[in-house]
């Protein structure tokens, strides 16, 4: 599969080089060009690198992995407003959470939701939000001899099939928890996490179902 990966941070190097490793093609797009060109070095010399727009039309699926705030920006540089991203698989993995209190910034609307409305014709996936970067990291993330269950909500189900093809792909099990209006809770549920991470809780920290 051809991947996007839009973004050249933490979170956007982990799963890339996660993705590479499973034999999949990625494009790193970054607003630095000289950052994401460092990216794709690192994932090796097949990986190129290039626009915003470029790795957003780069293939069937497009990772959105940036700071919250720069989010929306991110999506009009890559054209999405005049439809680039129709009929790709968008994951959005953000999550707008303010680090004083902990609270969503967007209110009763999910930033996922925000997404698809400003990417018409996008099977928007809410994915890969739960926990730090450094548990993508792990190979693979496994907690008590249980793989980590990464939750998924977005209203195509084809698009959920190709985001939960990605989840394994990671060595966790996808969990679809309903349409695209779930992503509040996932990002609430984030927003926890953060709280946890922020008062000095172990970049491992991470919410996990477990059989009863």
């Amino acid at each position: 599969m051809r991947i996007g990966i839009i973004g050249a941070g933490r979170m956007a190097a982990v799963l890339a080089q996660r993705w590479v490793a499973a034999g999949h093609e990625v494009m790193i797009g970054a607003r630095d060009a000289e950052r994401g060109k460092v990216l794709a070095a690192r994932l090796g010399p097949d990986v190129p690198s290039g626009t915003l727009r470029e790795a957003a039309v780069f293939g069937e699926v497009a990772l959105l992995a940036i700071w919250p705030t720069d989010v929306i920006p991110a999506l009009l540089a890559a054209g999405a407003a005049d439809g680039t991203l129709a009929g790709r698989t968008l994951i959005d993995c953000n999550n707008p959470v303010e680090t004083m209190s902990f609270t969503l910034t967007t209110g009763e609307v999910s930033l996922a939701e925000q997404v698809a409305r400003l990417a018409p014709g996008s099977r928007v996936v809410k994915a890969f939000n739960q926990c730090h970067a450094d548990v993508w990291a792990m190979d693979p993330p496994v907690f008590d001899d249980r793989p980590l269950v990464v939750p998924l909500a977005g209203d195509d189900p084809a698009g959920k099939d190709l985001v939960a093809g990605l989840v394994r792909d990671t060595g966790c099990e996808p969990l679809d928890v309903g349409p695209l209006h779930r992503a509040r809770h996932l990002e609430a549920m984030a927003a926890v996490v953060i709280g946890l991470l922020y008062g000095g809780a172990p970049t491992h920290t991470v919410f996990n179902l477990v059989d009863a």
